[in-house]
């Protein structure tokens, strides 16, 4: 009889572990695959130039060269979201790991993850004939993966001793 109860038991442990890697990983890994799809012909420049046509409707008088601009200055601030993004999840994915390395070197993890995803997502670019490789666009997404883990860092480290003060308080009371 205990030896069922403690396999049932261990079974129902088994699922929610794997439960909690799903909802930890799962939105790190989604986003890597909207990357590598968005790293296809879809979010090529011919097609984000669209972009433009409702800046031209907005602003009639622009210029060409200013409109260049503009398009180049909003594709590179596409590189810099989406690789902070990549890297939030990760760092949330690595954060909460059930492994101590991964939680103890989340920040460092996370930047690796985020850099060699680059690069690989630029190498994946060099296949697709409507886009172009560029080691300046994995520099600018491992800038904007950094840009994000530190955010989180800095949040953390500003909270730390406000959770300090409140256990603190619960040991007391």
């Amino acid at each position: 009889m205990r030896s069922q109860t403690s396999r049932s038991h261990q079974n129902s442990r088994q699922v929610r572990s794997a439960g909690s890697r799903f909802w930890r990983y799962g939105p790190l890994i989604a986003w890597a695959i909207l990357i590598f799809v968005g790293s296809g012909n879809i979010l090529s420049a011919a097609h984000t130039s669209i972009l433009l046509r409702a800046v031209r409707w907005l602003f009639p008088n622009v210029r060409d060269e200013s409109l260049a601009v503009f398009h180049l200055l909003v594709r590179k601030a596409g590189h810099l979201t989406e690789y902070a993004i990549l890297a939030t999840f990760a760092a949330r994915a690595f954060r909460t790991s059930s492994h101590a390395l991964l939680r103890r070197h989340w920040l460092w993890i996370s930047l690796l993850l985020a850099i060699a995803y680059a690069l690989t997502d630029e190498f994946h670019q060099s296949f697709v004939p409507s886009r172009t490789a560029s080691i300046y666009d994995s520099l600018i997404d491992s800038v904007g993966a950094l840009i994000g883990l530190m955010i989180i860092w800095l949040r953390l480290r500003k909270s730390a001793p406000e959770r300090r003060r409140a256990s603190a308080r619960n040991l007391v009371s």
